[in-house]
């Protein structure tokens, strides 16, 4: 038996992520209407990493598909901090671009810091992936604002599955600003009982057993075992790892796996930070990919969508 063969419930990123897109089509179109031009996203894209590229192309397909624009600016593996910056700058003055994302990751040559600094920079209310520590501040405080994407999808996810939040006991494994906080808030928010994980907390798979709605963002493959998941729970898997090793992906999904054929086809896989036979003990789980991916992608044109009317009922 591979450990494709479970029982989980499958929660459809993909098919979430269209509803979105579609609850958001008659806003493009009355804006459009209203402004006479379309929401317009201004996007930076610095250096060569493989995945940016991917990720960006596949954001401004999704716009053009809704009838938004988006400008994208590339700068090269060489460029200066303040190359980035003058961009930003200028997307901030625009007077047609209404959300403004800067791609991670930036070139290691503009420091160590360089994508606070480019994140500080951008105008809150443009800054679609919620990042300015404005908006991050107006988050925990629980006022309107442009949350992070990532986090904000599972939650309509959630929603959508009729997975009930409120009262229930929800573990994040992972503390980044992109994912884990806000994550952490947006649960909160809807009056979960949050406890945030890292590679500090001792007896992390005790900790995270006991999670009606886990959240796996650490980062690394297949690391949420049978043994993190209390059995019928929610799992969200947010990881993206990228295996390379065929005895890996045979060792995860078995010899006969729909994952390993992929493998032999492609010559590498993508798999999330839960291991797969986490799903013959989870009463519902996201795949990888076409889970939280695709979710992300839509809750960025729906955050796009707001900023553009928010500009808009300020002029």
């Amino acid at each position: 038996m591979t450990v494709e063969q479970a029982t989980a419930r499958r929660l459809d990123g993909s098919a979430a992520a269209a509803e979105i897109r579609e609850r958001i089509r008659p806003r493009i179109e009355a804006f459009t209407r209203r402004a006479g031009r379309a929401p317009k996203l201004g996007i930076l894209l610095a250096g060569s990493d493989p995945g940016s590229e991917i990720y960006v192309r596949n954001k401004m397909k999704s716009s053009a598909e809704l009838g938004m624009e988006s400008d994208l600016r590339r700068l090269p593996e060489t460029a200066a901090l303040g190359d980035a910056l003058e961009i930003v700058a200028e997307f901030n003055a625009s007077a047609t671009h209404d959300g403004i994302l800067v791609q991670s990751p930036l070139p290691d040559g503009m420091g160590s810091d360089a994508e606070q600094q480019v994140f500080d920079a951008i105008a809150p209310g443009k800054d679609v992936d919620g990042f300015n520590p404005a908006n991050v501040g107006r988050l925990v405080q629980k006022r309107p604002a442009l949350a992070p994407c990532t986090p904000s999808g599972i939650i309509d996810l959630l929603d959508r599955e009729g997975v009930e939040i409120s009262g229930a006991r929800a573990v994040v494994i992972g503390r980044s600003d992109i994912v884990g906080k806000p994550m952490a808030m947006l649960l909160l928010h809807r009056n979960a009982t949050v406890t945030i994980c890292h590679s500090r907390t001792r007896d992390l798979p005790g900790v995270a057993a006991e999670a009606d709605i886990l959240v796996a963002a650490i980062g690394r493959a297949a690391f949420v075992t049978r043994e993190f998941v209390k059995p019928g729970a929610t799992v969200v898997d947010v990881g993206m790892n990228r295996l390379d090793d065929r005895a890996q992906v045979e060792a995860l999904f078995g010899a006969g796996s729909r994952k390993l054929a992929a493998f032999d086809r492609r010559g590498s896989v993508v798999t999330g930070d839960v291991h797969p036979a986490v799903a013959q003990v989870a009463g519902a789980l996201t795949p990888v990919p076409g889970g939280v991916g695709p979710l992300t992608i839509a809750m960025l044109l729906a955050n796009t969508v707001s900023a553009a009317e928010g500009r808009q009922a300020l002029a």
